[in-house]
């Protein structure tokens, strides 16, 4: 019988391991060490090298009994077991004696129906990230977890070899539900945590009859709710930022037998052509706490364009 990999990792690491710390510290530990600079609206300006976006093509799911029946492989990459155990204990190794950031929160706004996750941060702007878009216990109210459902492991200095690790290229993002584990490395796209996050979504809540959307969410005066359907990039976000309406969420939903709830606790916008008159309400949320990609900041004034 496996331990929980978060006990696991636990175990294993050697390094300092700080649990659910404050944005305001987040921010502190990644301008001294270079992981980004503050911009002129105090947003943390990041960038995330070799790939800007996500990766589908060295996404792999691991082929194990519990899942292989059900998964829909023609457009799935499979990753055997023999492979994600040595891509694992890689990523445990490679993070050994490293400081490392955890977060500790939920995927899912109804309590009925929530992951309680662990995500396992190599850097702190990444788990700036990812404490915006899940949902945190202090906005919550609801407890730190005690327990896992699903642990992330995000380690981008960790590159594969694709000879020897059976993968496409250097990066990685490998999903074991027999483990309850995502595992992510080679890339620093920090969108590849949270969609992760929703690939698990996508499995898990249509066995509880519950309807997993790619799609923004808003309610109007008279509890009447709006989805808004599209690919990355077509405006859901702007869509659902009405300032008439109120917001659910701008990326991911659970449509349940008690309505629509959000799975995220935070919104991911395209800053592109972005402008304060046609998206006042992103434009706002671009301040202390948050955090800008590949971005072009003019070093003199921190202006970010």
């Amino acid at each position: 019988m496996h331990l929980s990999v978060w006990d696991e990792f636990k175990q294993c690491h050697t390094g300092r391991m700080h649990i659910n710390v404050p944005v305001p510290k987040l921010v502190e530990y990644a301008t001294v060490h270079g992981e980004g600079i503050l911009t002129s609206t105090g947003a943390l300006a990041t960038f995330t090298g070799k790939y800007t976006g996500r990766s589908p093509n060295d996404k792999y799911i691991v082929d194990t009994p519990d899942v292989r029946d059900e998964i829909w492989w023609e457009n799935t990459k499979r990753m055997s077991e023999m492979a994600f155990n040595k891509l694992y204990q890689k990523v445990l190794n490679y993070l050994q004696d490293k400081d490392v950031f955890v977060f500790k929160g939920y995927a899912g706004a109804d309590k009925r129906y929530s992951l309680a996750v662990t995500v396992i941060n190599e850097f702190a702007r990444q788990n700036m990230f990812i404490q915006q878009l899940l949902i945190r216990p202090e906005d919550s109210g609801w407890p730190v977890p005690d327990k896992t459902d699903f642990t992330v492991i995000a380690a981008p200095g960790c590159t594969a070899d694709p000879q020897q690790d059976n993968t496409n290229s250097e990066a990685f993002i490998v999903i074991n539900f027999q483990r309850k584990v995502v595992l992510i490395g080679g890339t620093h796209y920090a969108g590849e945590i949270k969609k992760s996050i929703f690939t698990v979504a996508n499995y898990l809540l249509p066995k509880q009859n519950i309807l997993s959307m790619h799609c923004s969410a808003n309610q109007g005066a008279n509890n009447d709710v709006a989805l808004f359907f599209g690919l990355s990039g077509t405006g859901k976000t702007s869509l659902s930022a009405d300032p008439e309406r109120s917001l659910i969420g701008d990326d991911e939903h659970g449509w349940s037998d008690h309505g629509i709830f959000n799975i995220e606790g935070g919104c991911y916008a395209k800053c592109i052509n972005l402008s304060r008159e046609n998206e006042p309400q992103i434009w706002d949320a671009i301040r202390f706490g948050a955090v800008w990609e590949d971005v072009v900041v003019d070093e003199a004034t921190r202006i970010a364009d």
